[in-house]
């Protein structure tokens, strides 16, 4: 769906860089996430593919046709820092923002009832802007930015100011316009999103992408051969000898039940005999690294 090749910015007449030599591949109907620390350079490549910004060097293609103003109608983007008008109704501003992105008043009228009726926003049509709290005024930014059911969907922290519930209620829908074949770039720093919604991520730090790939495939580069175990029926004798054998110095007991964490330094097959002659193997669980440890270890 997009495709970066190459690209570079700077700022400054040349002196700050924003981005060098970014490449990613954005397959079509998944969600990409763009993660990276503050002023890593993912801002830099949303104002490019939105085109309020151009890139220095390097090419963007969308549908593998190069990046130009007719994209724009495809596209819906939801930035961090949101941008409506405080003193205009609700509806006005539905229907203004449709129209900008080529829609009928019919259409943008549609689609807003499609949508209040999915966010149950259905009684603030008439409201001002300025009478809605944070989160109910997130929900209007929301609907402004699908409103034109657009193929690619930019969305830069969209949890931001929502409680649990709100949060999970646009959780669920994003994930339900990526089910239809949207095309989602998700940039956040809420990492358990990433895990729960992300089909792909790229990492960028210091204006250079470190790491892409399928989330599972990045989480499983990172770990780190270690096991979680968990014993009951424990030989307190068995499990001395063990413990030294494998250099098990914390441990915990609680029911009955002895946990502790090995670095599977031997065949699996052996190690997992040799648990055996301690107690009954309750849980043997290889530990994959959160993408909060990928981003945290990969920047550091």
């Amino acid at each position: 769906m997009l495709q970066a090749e190459h690209v570079t910015k700077t700022y400054n007449a040349g002196k700050k860089l924003a981005l060098s030599d970014f490449s990613i591949n954005v397959p079509e109907g998944s969600i990409y996430g763009l993660l990276g620390p503050n002023g890593a350079g993912k801002t830099t490549f949303i104002r490019i593919i939105n085109q309020i910004t151009q890139a220095d060097s390097g090419e963007v293609f969308i549908n593998n046709e190069k990046l130009n103003p007719e994209h724009i109608k495809q596209i819906g983007y939801m930035p961090e820092e949101r941008g409506l008008y405080k003193n205009m109704t609700v509806g006005d501003q539905i229907l203004y923002f449709g129209e900008l992105k080529g829609m009928s008043k019919n259409d943008a009228l549609n689609q807003a009832k499609y949508w209040f009726e999915q966010l149950q926003i259905d009684q603030w049509w008439k409201k001002k802007l300025s009478e809605l709290s944070k989160g109910m005024a997130q929900k209007i930014q929301f609907v402004v930015t699908v409103l034109h059911r657009p193929k690619l969907l930019i969305l830069d922290e969209p949890f931001s100011g929502f409680d649990p519930v709100n949060a999970n209620m646009i959780k669920d829908q994003i994930l339900n316009l990526r089910n239809q074949g949207t095309t989602i770039i998700l940039s956040t720093h809420r990492m358990e999103s990433v895990e729960e919604m992300c089909d792909f991520v790229a990492l960028i730090n210091n204006a250079k992408k470190i790491l892409d790939g399928k989330v599972f495939e990045v989480r499983e580069k990172f770990k780190k051969n270690i096991f979680n175990v968990t014993l009951s029926d424990v030989n307190q004798d068995h499990f001395a000898s063990f413990k030294n054998q494998f250099q098990i110095e914390e441990y915990s007991i609680e029911n009955q039940l002895i946990s502790f964490d090995i670095k599977n330094g031997t065949d699996q097959s052996l190690l997992l005999n040799e648990l055996l002659k301690v107690g009954k193997i309750r849980s043997f669980d290889e530990k994959i690294p959160s993408m909060n440890e990928v981003f945290i270890n990969a920047v550091q």
